[in-house]
């Protein structure tokens, strides 16, 4: 499918090669440039007049597959294809929908030729209310899903010169038409929604702060700085940063709160049970969150975990939709961490010092990795750009968002 878009395929080329050589980092950036290249993608596609929306599903999944293998660890690349193909399946579904109730023809009429298109119309109909992927199984859904007979006006129109009017792709009210222009509509909206997630989260925080709290949190997050910016203009209390070894993302982000004015207190990472004490809540951001509602986040803040757990402290998560992955932990084609570089934590110099004079072998490894695997029975809270949630409600968010097709791309 990506051969008959010869104008985006270096595009697609680029990105890949970006996320590959991790030259874009980050669930928000890589979520924001995927998007983009998806719209282009789809903007690009060309569909036959009236086709289905299996020419630009193919066209998303192939490219998709591309980009989520350039880096796997970004599991926003993938969250954000399979959103997208949601989208795509919603939009046709409506299209399909909105054709059938337009149909009308006397139903009183006893012209056995107009039987059997009265019969296929009225199937239709009751398909496509069947085929809603969007909402999540209830049992108002299962009891619909028995109907009773369907009774359908349809008139059957002369097949003339109407046919030739609608056979232009460009044609606006062809099918192929309106479904590209309602799915990068919605894309779009999506990319609103990106953009202004920290503040639609940051406006939740006088909820969840009070007056004179200690708030501790590990490293640095651009959501995490922004909610506590936003507790800051009504609220009067504490943070208590843990540095975030070995990157340091936490000193980073005491200088930051220091020059808001915002009282800060910087530990080590050892120092994190002897303070969890003194401490009402635990605050983090997060890398992505599973289907399961565990949370992928960085390294150090599973040991957070287990002492907020170990002395009663809530452990509230951050995240945006953008983050949730419909993928399970245990999913053996789901890659959940990564290796950065030994030299964050032993300098190369040093690193001479650890090998065998004699065989050049190693005598001691160094191990550096990104993230940590968070079980969802140590969170306490998630809040997200829609507003609260438990960690057992991840599965309806998954639900909402994303088509069970797509899971596997």
């Amino acid at each position: 499918m990506v051969a008959t878009m010869p104008d985006v395929l270096p595009l697609v080329d680029d990105f890949c090669t970006k996320l590959n050589r991790r030259q874009v980092e980050g669930s928000l950036d890589t979520a924001k440039l995927a998007l983009v290249l998806l719209r282009q993608v789809i903007s690009a596609q060309r569909i036959p007049p009236n086709a289905s929306a299996g020419v630009l599903i193919d066209a998303i999944k192939t490219v998709g597959v591309r980009m989520i293998a350039a880096n796997p660890i970004e599991l926003a690349v993938g969250n954000i294809v399979r959103r997208v193909l949601h989208i795509i399946r919603e939009e046709d579904a409506s299209l399909a929908t909105t054709v059938v109730s337009g149909v009308t023809v006397a139903v009183d009429s006893d012209d056995e030729d107009n039987l059997d298109i009265r019969e296929q119309a009225s199937s239709h109909a009751v398909a496509a209310a069947n085929r809603n992927v969007l909402r999540a199984p209830s049992l108002h859904n299962l009891l619909e899903s028995n109907p009773s007979p369907v009774k359908a006006d349809v008139t059957v129109a002369s097949t003339g010169d109407s046919t030739d009017t609608k056979s232009r792709s460009g044609d606006k009210n062809s099918r192929s038409w309106k479904l590209k222009h309602n799915v990068i509509e919605s894309i779009n909206i999506m990319l609103n929604e990106l953009q202004e997630y920290h503040l639609q989260v940051a406006e939740q925080a006088l909820e969840h702060i009070h007056q004179n709290e200690v708030i501790l949190t590990l490293g640095r997050s651009r959501t995490l700085l922004h909610f506590l910016l936003g507790a800051k203009k009504k609220r009067s209390f504490q943070v208590v940063v843990a540095e975030g070894s070995p990157r340091y993302q936490g000193h980073k982000l005491a200088k930051e709160l220091t020059a808001e004015k915002l009282s800060t207190t910087l530990i080590t990472d050892s120092a994190v049970f002897a303070m969890i004490s003194r401490v009402n809540m635990v605050i983090v951001g997060a890398h992505a969150v599973m289907a399961n509602g565990g949370v992928l986040a960085p390294v150090g803040l599973h040991m957070v975990a287990l002492a907020a757990k170990r002395h009663a402290v809530p452990f509230v998560v951050l995240t945006g939709l953008h983050k949730l992955c419909p993928l399970y932990p245990h999913n053996p084609f789901t890659l959940l961490n990564d290796m950065k570089s030994p030299s964050e934590v032993l300098d190369f110099g040093e690193l001479s010092d650890c090998l065998n004079g004699t065989t050049g072998g190693a005598e001691s490894h160094v191990f550096n990795p990104t993230f940590d695997y968070i079980p969802p029975e140590l969170v306490s809270l998630f809040i997200t750009d829609t507003g609260g949630h438990n960690p057992s409600y991840v599965y309806r968010l998954v639900a909402e968002f994303y088509s069970p097709e797509d899971i596997v791309l």
